[in-house]
């Protein structure tokens, strides 16, 4: 069990792959949660289920992350049944398409913006106060290990993700006097949602599973978990002392 100040993991894009299987790996470390979901309720009332079986404290909130209100609404949801956010996980983000740069509708890499940098801005702008006002907190930013060797056809996820790694730079250098921490966990090849998503679009195939494979050190996927276990980290008491920091779940990717 991971120590934590009191209150709650507050999860975006909870109800996706990762995201509920990193609420499930808060639950079972100790923490309490609200899961932030926008169109798919069943796997956010999944994983509130699985932390109340622990015996954990769990709420469910929708909201588009793009709409002001909504957003307001779920935070100061949130806080009113928990009393305080101790943590914010941002992984909420759309379907990543993959297409080469020159070939992404204008259309997606606006939409991506919105969900992805956007959005974790207006979030950054309703919580930061809160925690201010509580004595500290943490944010854990879902990235991309592709900021480590650039994934051709997978621009619209890690150059989008790419700001919000610059912004958790910079909030750590401006909060941490407030006692916030900022720190992103580098997503590698997830054997959940997107991937699987993917997979039935037919845009990975045999031969991506077989090229993709010759860039890990340990020749498999991940799992929500263990993308989870570094977010518990970063959010936990025992990372108190880290900030500004990135790590790569990846299996060595790239490397």
């Amino acid at each position: 069990m991971a120590n934590f100040p009191a209150g709650c993991a507050l999860i975006f894009g909870g109800s996706g792959g990762i995201g509920s299987g990193v609420a499930r790996t808060f639950a079972e470390a100790g923490s309490d949660i609200a899961v932030v979901w926008r169109s798919r309720s069943g796997p956010a009332e999944a994983a509130a289920a699985y932390a109340l079986s622990l015996g954990r404290k769990a709420s469910t909130h929708q909201a588009d992350v793009t709409r002001p209100d909504e957003m307001r609404a779920a935070i100061d949801e949130a806080i009113g049944q928990h009393g305080r956010i101790h943590s914010v996980v941002w992984g909420a983000g759309p379907l990543v398409n993959q297409r080469y740069l020159a070939e992404t509708p204008i259309d997606e890499w606006r939409n991506a913006f919105e969900v992805e940098v956007h959005g974790f801005f207006a979030a950054i702008g309703h919580i930061v106060p809160h925690m201010r006002a509580m004595g500290g907190g943490s944010f854990v930013h879902l990235g991309s290990a592709g900021h480590d060797w650039w994934p051709a056809k997978d621009g619209l996820s890690v150059a989008v993700k790419a700001a919000n790694e610059q912004v958790i730079r910079g909030l750590a250098k401006e909060e941490g006097k407030h006692g916030i921490r900022a720190n992103s966990v580098l997503v590698g090849v997830i054997d959940a949602g997107q991937m699987h998503k993917l997979t039935e679009l037919g845009q990975l195939d045999a031969r991506w599973v077989e090229e993709t494979h010759k860039l890990l050190c340990l020749e498999r996927w991940g799992t929500p978990a263990e993308i989870g276990h570094a977010a518990v980290y970063f959010a936990s008491n025992e990372g108190a002392y880290t900030t500004g920091q990135a790590i790569s779940v990846s299996g060595g990717f790239g490397v």
